[in-house]
C-alpha cells in the first residue's frame, strides 16, 4: 500500500471518530493521541520546534520545516475532531501544543474519571521500537504532570523505575545497567542519560549504514 492510500484511509477513518462535544474528554484525547501517533505528527506534543542557528545546516532547517508543516497537521485534526462551537473558541491558538495543553487544563478537571484514566495510561504505557524514546519519555513526564494537576503524588524513585521498565527490548542492556546502578536517578538524569544513548545508537546505526554503502557493488 502506498503513503498516499495509507493517509487517505487514515483521513476516512478520522471522519468516523465523534466530535468532542465537552464531555469524556480523557475518550475523546485518547482516540485523537493514537490518530495522531498513526499520523506521526504526535511527537509536536511533547518535542519543541527545531532551534534557528547562526550557521543553520540543511539538515536542520530540514528538521525545522518538517516540524512546522507538522504541526499544522496536528493542529488542524485536533481542532477538526471538536464540535464547532468549540471549534471556534479555539481555532486562534497557534501551536497544536498550546491547544493541546489548554483543552487538557480545561476539561481534565472538569472530567471525573480523569485520575482513574491517568493511573491507567501510565501504567499501561508501553514504548516502543519504532518511535524515538526520548518522545516517549516526554509523553510520560505529560502523564505524570498531569499527575500533580489532581493531586496524585508518586514518589519520583518509583517513578524512574517505571519509565526505565518500559523502555523496548532492544534497550534491555541499558535498562539492567539502570536498575543495577548505585546512585538513585531522578528524572532529570533519567532524561539526560536517554538522550546521550539514543544519540549514541543513532551514529552507531549511521555509521551501519554508510559501511553497508561501501561494500554494496556498484
Amino acid at each position: 500500500m502506498d503513503g498516499g492510500s495509507t493517509v487517505k484511509e487514515m483521513t476516512i477513518n478520522f471522519g468516523k471518530l465523534d466530535k468532542f462535544q465537552g464531555q469524556d474528554f480523557r475518550r475523546w484525547q485518547k482516540k485523537m493521541h493514537f490518530m495522531l501517533t498513526t499520523l506521526k505528527v504526535v511527537h509536536v506534543l511533547s518535542t519543541p520546534i527545531p532551534e534557528l542557528l547562526e550557521e543553520d545546516t540543511v539538515e536542520n532547517l530540514r528538521r525545522r520545516s518538517k516540524w512546522e508543516n507538522d504541526d499544522y497537521i496536528c493542529r488542524g485534526h485536533i481542532l477538526n475532531g471538536m464540535s464547532d462551537p468549540l471549534f471556534d473558541i479555539y481555532q486562534n491558538i497557534e501551536s497544536a501544543k498550546e491547544l493541546w495543553d489548554c483543552l487538557e487544563s480545561k476539561y481534565m478537571a472538569e472530567d471525573s474519571s480523569s485520575k482513574k484514566f491517568l493511573v491507567t495510561d501510565f501504567n499501561n504505557y508501553k514504548m516502543v521500537e519504532s518511535r524515538s524514546v526520548m518522545e516517549q519519555f516526554n509523553e510520560l513526564l505529560r502523564i505524570l504532570g498531569q499527575f500533580t494537576q489532581h493531586g496524585l503524588k508518586m514518589d519520583e524513585t518509583i517513578s524512574v523505575s517505571s519509565i526505565i521498565d518500559k523502555l523496548p527490548p532492544s534497550w534491555k542492556d541499558f535498562k539492567h545497567n539502570l536498575k543495577h546502578g548505585k546512585d538513585e536517578l531522578s528524572l532529570i538524569q533519567l532524561g539526560s542519560h536517554l538522550r546521550i544513548e539514543e544519540s549514541l545508537r543513532a551514529q552507531e546505526d549511521d555509521k551501519g549504514k554508510g559501511a553497508r554503502l561501501k561494500e554494496s557493488p556498484i
